[in-house]
């Protein structure tokens, strides 16, 4: 059985940019089917508004049409996923409760992030759900 996982936009950004590292090495494992990532509109909407920017767009090796067909690519090997029940963790940022949100309604074990922070001081917590660094996640490689 693979596990599902939430790939955070944090990472997805740093695989774009980062040529090496441990976020692209983690996507690259989501596409060999090590991990079956999860999508939901929040995170989508998150991961398209992001990838946009001017600031990401300098940063990357990739030339527009290629972050373009990595992005779509990525997309379809996840699962979607829809939400019925909005959780409500209440992180300090409200803008990343879709994330917990999204882990539970897929029954995903890991949320994979580079900004662990954000995800800390929740009211609500789900034992069955870790938060990682994309480094933790691959054992420490």
């Amino acid at each position: 059985m693979t596990n599902k996982i939430v790939v955070d936009t944090s990472v997805f950004i740093s695989a774009l940019i980062g040529p090496k590292g441990p976020s692209r090495e983690l996507l690259r494992r989501c596409f060999k089917g090590e991990y079956l990532p999860v999508m939901g509109n929040a995170l989508f909407n998150e991961y398209e508004a992001v990838r946009s920017r001017g600031e990401i767009i300098s940063k990357c090796k990739l030339e527009p049409i290629e972050i373009e067909e990595l992005t779509c690519s990525f997309y379809s090997i996840c699962e979607w996923i829809s939400i019925f029940y909005l959780w409500r963790p209440n992180l300090k940022d409200e803008g990343d409760n879709h994330v917990i949100e999204l882990a539970v309604a897929a029954n995903a074990s890991v949320i994979a992030t580079n900004n662990i922070s954000d995800f800390s001081n929740t009211e609500l917590h789900f034992p069955g759900l870790a938060i990682l660094k994309p480094e933790q996640i691959l054992g420490g490689k």
